[in-house]
């Protein structure tokens, strides 16, 4: 997925790994930059928006398919961002530091132009 213009939230610091998010014709992308499998997650705008609201704690009614969901790994601190009911699918791995960094940017609107 070279070529894409990679958008990170203001709150991670110059130079720090965070979640990033790109769109392109074929969808919404999200990846971590620390991620060492390098996975890009790729879905629809409707479900990036779903997600971008739920975040936010705004009502929205949800896509038929897919769905973003976020989880975390046994320890707390690992979370993790897949599509839901795809078993085995990949997932884009991040630490809750990153993570929160990324909630605050969802909530001050800095990735709704992904989805206008």
């Amino acid at each position: 997925m070279s070529g894409l213009n990679w958008q990170k939230s203001s709150l991670c610091g110059s130079g720090d790994s965070c979640v990033h998010v790109a769109t392109s014709p074929a969808g919404i992308h999200i990846t971590e930059s620390a991620d060492p499998r390098g996975t890009i997650l790729t879905t629809t705008p409707d479900a990036f928006r779903a997600l971008l609201h739920r975040l936010k704690g705004e009502p929205h009614r949800t896509p038929e398919a897919p769905v973003l969901d976020v989880t975390t790994a046994g320890d707390g601190d690992t979370v993790l961002l897949h599509t839901s009911g795809t078993p085995g699918a990949p997932a884009v791995t991040t630490d809750r530091h990153r993570w929160n960094a990324f909630v605050q940017g969802v909530r001050a609107g800095e990735f709704d132009h992904f989805t206008a």
